[in-house]
């Protein structure tokens, strides 16, 4: 009977790793979710929450990445188990920057609140922002379920964003030259968009940590 407790004080261990890397994932989804309401309907104590989680996700990943080096360091994890610790702490640097991109789109949101923006050029917005924010859920639960057939999507999704980006690029140009006297405001439009642009980047930076892990081959590019 005794051999079994270091085996079940392993599954506990591992399980904790895996709840407190679900529980940064849904912060960092939550966050993001947060920040692109503020661009259709500005609210100053959403955009304090925003850029104050950003500072609770870094301290988060902090934690759960010593706790990884913790788990690697006592219980000496092989195959699968040591792939998933060390995976959990190269995705969660992506994790900490995503919370961070959320808050700076919060931060950058109140200069276009009184901004009078296009119809089409808000709508492609909110649209790559919502866009975006089902590549964050799709890449987060795909590490956590290990499924590589989700990850394997992130990369076709980041291409539509891509193309996303440069419409709107394209469209605040047009802008810009239509309404000369709020130059400097229509230009945080393409700071948003490249905010959002990384974040995408970002999802599949964990798409494809996610496809090596469970198949321990390259992905394609």
């Amino acid at each position: 009977m005794d051999k079994e407790y270091p085996r079940i004080s392993f599954k506990n261990r591992i399980k904790n790793v895996q709840d407190e890397a679900e529980k940064i994932g849904q912060m960092a989804i939550e966050s993001h979710r947060k920040a692109i309401t503020l661009l259709n309907k500005y609210d100053e104590k959403i955009a304090e929450e925003v850029i104050a989680k950003g500072k609770e996700i870094d301290e988060a990943t902090f934690d759960l990445e010593r706790t990884c080096i913790k788990f690697i360091a006592i219980e000496q994890p092989v195959a699968g188990d040591l792939m998933f610790i060390e995976s959990t702490i190269r995705i969660n640097s992506h994790i900490k920057r995503i919370g961070y991109l959320a808050a700076n789109i919060a931060e950058i949101a109140v200069l276009i609140k009184d901004l009078s923006v296009p119809d089409r050029l808000m709508e492609d917005l909110q649209y790559m922002a919502d866009y975006v924010q089902m590549m964050l859920s799709k890449a987060i639960y795909a590490f956590l379920d290990q499924n590589v057939d989700m990850a394997k999507e992130l990369r076709k999704d980041d291409d539509k964003v891509d193309d996303l980006f440069d419409s709107i690029l394209e469209q605040v140009t047009d802008a810009m030259f239509e309404d000369k006297e709020n130059i400097t405001s229509i230009i945080n439009l393409i700071f948003i968009a490249r905010f959002l642009e990384r974040i995408g980047d970002r999802a599949v930076d964990i798409s494809q940590r996610t496809i090596y892990m469970v198949t321990l081959k390259k992905p394609k590019n």
